[in-house]
């Protein structure tokens, strides 16, 4: 993964618990991302797909600790998502899944191209102009993202 992403946003809002991102009876099914955000209604895993960027609201990722949520973000394409906050394990599950996470309140509105350069936190909306800057993500978050994820990162260290 490169320092920098780039791509479309998708804005949900506050409050979008793992059952929304991947509803617990398609827990079992093998290609999770047909079902990222069916909690939100039936067109969402289709329309997801049109997007790298998430914008979302607070506590993104509430609810149960299901690792699931996080593999079906990723397997849909989703490379950042950028919310105000995030629940803690939700937020660490997804950098060991390698998609960068960052904290900050920034308005967007769908479709809006945005730049995010992960080492110093800045965030471009290309549409608009808009800047933003959250917290830059740790050395190590950075090198587990630069691997595609917490197993690959070891391995590569072995």
């Amino acid at each position: 993964m490169s320092s920098t992403i780039s791509g479309k946003c998708l804005v949900l809002g506050d409050n979008i618990d793992t059952d929304a991102i991947v509803p617990g009876r398609f827990l079992r099914e093998k290609n999770l991302e047909n079902f990222a955000l069916a909690g939100l209604g039936a067109e969402m895993p289709q329309k997801l797909r049109n997007f790298q960027i998430i914008v979302a609201g607070k506590n993104f990722g509430c609810g149960s600790s299901r690792e699931q949520a996080a593999v079906a973000l990723k397997r849909a394409g989703i490379k950042c998502i950028i919310a105000e906050s995030f629940a803690r394990i939700f937020y660490r599950n997804t950098i060991n899944l390698g998609i960068a996470v960052l904290e900050c309140k920034i308005g967007a509105k769908e479709n809006e191209e945005f730049e995010i350069d992960l080492q110093s936190g800045k965030i471009q909306n290309k549409s608009t102009g808009a800047t933003a800057r959250a917290a830059p993500l740790s050395k190590f978050a950075l090198e587990v993202l630069e691997a595609d994820g917490l197993i690959p990162y070891y391995k590569a260290r072995m």
